[in-house]
């Protein structure tokens, strides 16, 4: 069992801390069809009035351009998991990349967790498990009383302590808490979570979003189909692929399709869009 780098909890400098950040590693099916898992690394920060959950990849990118003083680093998020929200309260603003553009959207996601009264050891942290439906899964959780936080990542919360583990029941996703850290001041992420790398997000409802990823969808390479109407002599590099025909275009466009829908595995099962 890999080891967990938490909880050297001296109390004075817990409970003076302005931001209580635990990291998740997080390992996703992108094709639910495949055994394959992807793993990712996520960070969940409780600040004193909310909390935020996203991908260290962004956290990583940002402290490299304050680090050298540009914004040439940039990371778009593979998870579609980028939120945050009041301290206690079940209404998230999600963030996402579509296309060029980068948008927020509100989401009331109410969880009614079943206590159990199984528990388990983890090193040397006593766990209690808990069940719920939410996002078109089945959820098993296990979380640690003594940890006065009732948040864990993503979109669940609202257990009597933390959250260390949780997954759905047929594996697509699997959390498992492997650190934290403490930081005296409030750590800010205006640069890529509120805006993402000079692109500050636009505020949508999930109708709207939905919307804008059918578009995508139906036509990924508007902007560069336009060009060749425009100058029929026009070449254009396609993810390393010279296209110098609307024929080719096309074919660019069939295989783009293929993936989205081949990848298409949500954490909310139940708001996946339907491609076909």
């Amino acid at each position: 069992m890999k080891t967990i780098m938490l909880f050297c909890f001296f109390i004075g400098s817990f409970f003076q801390a302005q931001t209580h950040r635990y990291i998740y590693e997080l390992q996703l099916k992108m094709d639910s069809t495949e055994n394959e898992h992807q793993k990712f690394y996520m960070i969940l920060d409780v600040n004193k009035n909310e909390t935020k959950f996203y991908g260290r990849n962004l956290l990583i990118a940002d402290s490299l351009n304050k680090k050298f003083g540009n914004l040439d680093n940039k990371h778009v998020d593979m998870t579609g998991q980028v939120i945050k929200r009041k301290n206690g309260s079940s209404e998230n603003e999600n963030f996402s990349n579509i296309k060029f553009g980068y948008y927020s959207y509100k989401t009331t996601d109410i969880i009614n967790w079943k206590i159990e009264n199984e528990t388990k050891k983890y090193n040397d942290y006593s766990l209690q498990k808990a069940t719920a439906d939410f996002g078109g899964r089945h959820w098993i959780a296990w979380f640690n009383k003594d940890i006065p936080f009732n948040e864990g990542p993503y979109k669940f919360r609202g257990l009597p302590g933390l959250i260390f583990e949780i997954q759905d029941d047929k594996n697509n996703f699997i959390y498992k808490l492997v650190k934290n850290q403490n930081f005296s001041e409030n750590f800010a992420t205006d640069d890529f979570l509120e805006s993402n790398f000079g692109n500050k997000a636009v505020v949508i409802n999930e109708k709207q979003k939905r919307k804008l990823l059918l578009d995508f969808y139906n036509d990924p390479f508007s902007f560069e189909r336009t060009n060749f109407k425009n100058n029929p002599n026009l070449n254009i590099n396609i993810g390393g692929k010279q296209i110098s025909s609307i024929e080719e275009l096309n074919a660019q466009v069939k295989n783009l399709q293929n993936i989205i829908r081949k990848y298409n595995n949500p954490v909310e099962a139940d708001k996946a869009i339907n491609y076909n």
